[in-house]
């Protein structure tokens, strides 16, 4: 059952108070904050635009939801989400995203069941995040004609075989044949993701009147009516087996959601000493405990202070030197440009802050895009990659010491960080999802393309 949060704007059962005005666009995304935010900055900016919007989240992020000022429908309940959250296989590279799907699969028809309370001359479209479209997809059985369009947020999640710079935590050389990485795919989309997923798919379809697909990818990446990348193309350009439809974006910037001041306990531990190196696992992570302290020995080891944000105390050392300051939250827009560096998960927002901040990044994925948005930060010089399964304090020491020493790093995330300040800004951006979502004649193209 969906449950229905501050949608004064939107009647279901009664006409709806813009039926015959702007077509509704529903904003449906699950995951962590990551995950939600670049959505909540899209809806903010869609509404100042006088369009009608209303988001579909896990009941968990309802709060954050109401407190940007958009009205939300909201599935799941919290006991259910922070029971995922308390579930380690999350964090596994082979078994999160079985963890991630079977928490999804009761709330398959969430977006369906909203849609089929709209009069049927209210007009709507679907802006989602890749991993409901299956979601919308089941929502066709009542709209055949509903306009999809998927925001990825990471180019790893578009699996392509052009572009392939990692398969989990397995990297993949350049020099590997396309034939041989397609297989690759294939082995890990019929041996993992499949079996997983099409049982709990195709009888959700077949309720709903739908045929059953074959191939969970492939359906992922054939609903979406479009599909569009909420990172640049000099990120990850274009490759040739992406969507027909896809077209390039960028990443969501902060903005208004930036405009929170540190707190006072970190203005002060940020003006008593040198630069800390900011440390976090990820809003989500509540599995982090070897990570904490591994950083913690490597801290002792390097001489240096440290922040570390998360919001599981639960997971940090018993007891934290004066050196290192815990904070449950801090605004990274504001946090790190006075940072050393940031030893993080990999998080495409994360990645993209520090970007965006000239901040010398260690990037220790887990699980999902993370290894490939390490790469891909790699590759511009600015970070460095230590897997989580080899993380020791010796390690994270050597990094860091490497990354805070060296001029190219530095050279490299100012070079960065610049490019990111010259390039397009969340104007340009809401016209790119305006253009997908109501299909103009044409897309304005992005500046930095090349």
């Amino acid at each position: 059952m969906i449950d229905v949060q501050g949608t004064a704007q939107t009647d279901p059962a009664g006409g709806g108070s813009h039926a015959g005005a702007e077509p509704l666009i529903l904003v449906a995304t699950s995951g962590t904050g990551g995950d939600i935010l670049p959505f909540i900055i899209l809806s903010q900016g869609l509404l100042q635009r006088g369009r009608q919007v209303l988001m579909l989240v896990p009941r968990f992020h309802e709060p954050r939801v109401a407190a940007a000022g958009i009205p939300c429908l909201t599935f799941g309940t919290d006991e259910a989400w922070q029971a995922l959250l308390s579930n380690p296989d999350l964090w596994d590279e082979r078994k999160g995203w079985g963890v991630i799907w079977r928490g999804l699969v009761p709330h398959l028809g969430a977006l369906r069941e909203f849609i089929a309370q709209l009069p049927a001359h209210e007009s709507c479209v679907v802006l989602t995040h890749p991993i409901l479209v299956p979601m919308a997809a089941l929502a066709r059985s009542v709209r055949p004609d509903l306009r999809i369009v998927a925001a990825y947020l990471a180019p790893a999640n578009l699996c392509s075989s052009h572009d392939m710079l990692t398969a989990g935590s397995l990297r993949v050389p350049a020099w590997v044949p396309i034939p041989w990485r397609q297989a690759l795919w294939k082995l890990i989309h019929r041996g993992w993701i499949d079996p997983v997923t099409l049982p709990h798919l195709n009888a959700a379809r077949g309720q709903a009147g739908l045929p059953a697909v074959a191939h969970f990818f492939e359906h992922m990446l054939a609903a979406p009516s479009v599909s569009m990348g909420l990172f640049p193309s000099w990120y990850a350009p274009t490759a040739p087996d992406w969507p027909a439809s896809f077209s390039d974006g960028d990443f969501v910037a902060p903005g208004a959601q930036c405009t929170a001041t540190l707190s006072s306990e970190l203005q002060q531990f940020l003006s008593s000493g040198d630069a800390p190196i900011v440390f976090t696992p990820g809003t989500g992570h509540q599995h982090a405990a070897r990570y904490f302290t591994a950083a913690l020995q490597a801290l002792q080891r390097l001489g240096r202070r440290a922040i570390f944000v998360t919001p599981h105390a639960a997971q940090l050392p018993a007891a934290l030197p004066p050196h290192v300051l815990w904070q449950a939250h801090a605004p990274f827009c504001a946090l790190l440009p006075r940072a050393a560096a940031l030893v993080h998960h990999g998080g495409i927002g994360t990645t993209a802050d520090a970007l965006r901040s000239g901040t010398p990044q260690l990037i220790v994925p887990f699980a999902y895009d993370q290894f490939d948005n390490g790469l891909r930060a790699r590759q511009w010089g600015v970070a460095e990659v230590l897997l989580a399964r080899r993380l020791s304090a010796r390690r994270m020491q050597r990094q860091l010491a490497r990354l805070l020493s060296s001029p190219d790093v530095a050279r490299a995330c100012s070079a960065l960080a610049l490019k990111m300040e010259q390039g397009p800004d969340l104007p340009w951006l809401l016209d790119r999802v305006e253009a997908a979502l109501f299909a103009p004649p044409a897309m304005p193209s992005n500046p930095l393309r090349d």
